[in-house]
C-alpha cells in the first residue's frame, strides 16, 4: 500500500525522513532504508537540508522508487525560481515521486555555502498552488501541459508556540496551506504532548491527517542546541536530564521517542520520525510505542 492509499484509508501514519548524504555513495542512505521499508508507509527525503549541499532529494527518491519503497519529495523554494520549480516537479513524476512536501526552505546563511544567492521566487504556500496548477493541466502561465501529474501535496506546521500570538499564527498559517492544497501536515518536532493536545483541538475542524513529528535526542547538548536554535522547538528540562544522567543515550533516546508517541497517537493521525542518523532504531521505537 503507498502512502496516498494508506492515507485514503484513514490508517494511523508512519512516515520517516533520511537525509541524503554530502557525495554521490549512497550505500549507507539505501541499507538505511531497507532496514524500515517494512514498517513505514513513506519516507521523506530532505532537500538540501539546513541549507547544506548534498545529493539531491529528487534522484534519492528515484532510487528508493526502484526498491518498492514510496516516497514523499520534500522540496524547498530557496534554490529554485518558479521556472526551475515547475519543472523539477514534472520531473520528479516522471521518475516516479507521487507526494511532494512544500517547504519554504532554511536561508542559505544558515549552510555551509552562505555565499549562495537565495531566490524564494515563492514561499512554500506559492509551491502549493503550482502543485496545484500543474495537477489540473497547465503551468503557471496558463500554457496546457501535454501529460499533467497528478501529486499528493503536503505541508509542515509548527506546533510548538510558547505564546497564544505565535500559536494563532501558525493556525493561519496552516489555514493558508490547506486552501492551497496541502492533503496532509507534518509537524516540526515535539516534545510537550501538552502542547500538542491543545494546538490538536484548535484544528481539529480543518479536517486534515495531522503527522505529528518525532525528532529521537541524541544527547542533553542536542536537546539544549535545539531549545536555543531551533524556533518553535522546546525539549522539556526533565527530558534533558533524563539524557544526562543516562549511562545508554541510545536506549534511553528511544525509550523517550516511544513515549512521546504513546502519549500522541490517539490524538492524531500519524507519526513522522526523524531519527537524523539513528534510522534503525526506528523499527524499535515503532515497536515499543506499540505501532
Amino acid at each position: 500500500m503507498g502512502f496516498r492509499d494508506a492515507l485514503d484509508s484513514r490508517k494511523f501514519l508512519i512516515t520517516a525522513e533520511i537525509g541524503p548524504g554530502k557525495g554521490t555513495d549512497t550505500d549507507a542512505l539505501l541499507e538505511d532504508a531497507e532496514a524500515i521499508k517494512e514498517k513505514i508507509d513513506a519516507i521523506n527525503v530532505t532537500d538540501l537540508q539546513s541549507s547544506v549541499m548534498r545529493l539531491g532529494s529528487m534522484a534519492v527518491c528515484h532510487l528508493l522508487r526502484d526498491r518498492g519503497i514510496d516516497t514523499i519529495f520534500q522540496m524547498t523554494c530557496r534554490d529554485r525560481n518558479i521556472l526551475a520549480l515547475q519543472s523539477d516537479l514534472l520531473s520528479a513524476w516522471v521518475l516516479g515521486v507521487r507526494n511532494v512536501l512544500a517547504l519554504t526552505g532554511d536561508h542559505t546563511t544558515m549552510g555551509d555555502h552562505p555565499q549562495a544567492k537565495p531566490v524564494f521566487d515563492v514561499d512554500s504556500v506559492g509551491l502549493l498552488r503550482i502543485i496545484g496548477r500543474l495537477n489540473e493541466g497547465f503551468d503557471m502561465s496558463g500554457n496546457e501541459l501535454k501529460g499533467a501529474p497528478d501529486f499528493l501535496p503536503g505541508a509542515v506546521v509548527n506546533p510548538g508556540a510558547d505564546t497564544e500570538a505565535a500559536l494563532e499564527m501558525q493556525i493561519i498559517k496552516m489555514e493558508k496551506k490547506i486552501e492551497a492544497g496541502a492533503k496532509f501536515i507534518q509537524t516540526q518536532g515535539v516534545y510537550d504532548p501538552d502542547i500538542f493536545e491543545k494546538f490538536m483541538r484548535r484544528v481539529e475542524g480543518f479536517n486534515i491527517p495531522v503527522l505529528v513529528g518525532i525528532i529521537l535526542l541524541k544527547s542533553a547538548g542536542m536537546a539544549k542546541f535545539m531549545n536555543k536554535n531551533v524556533a518553535g522547538v522546546f525539549v522539556p528540562e526533565p527530558l534533558i536530564k533524563e539524557m544526562e544522567t543516562t549511562k545508554d543515550k541510545s536506549k534511553t533516546s528511544i525509550g523517550i521517542a516511544a513515549r512521546l508517541i504513546k502519549d500522541m497517537k490517539d490524538i492524531c493521525q500519524g507519526v513522522h520520525i526523524m531519527a537524523l542518523g539513528w534510522e534503525k532504531k526506528i523499527p524499535i521505537v515503532l515497536e515499543q510505542a506499540g505501532l
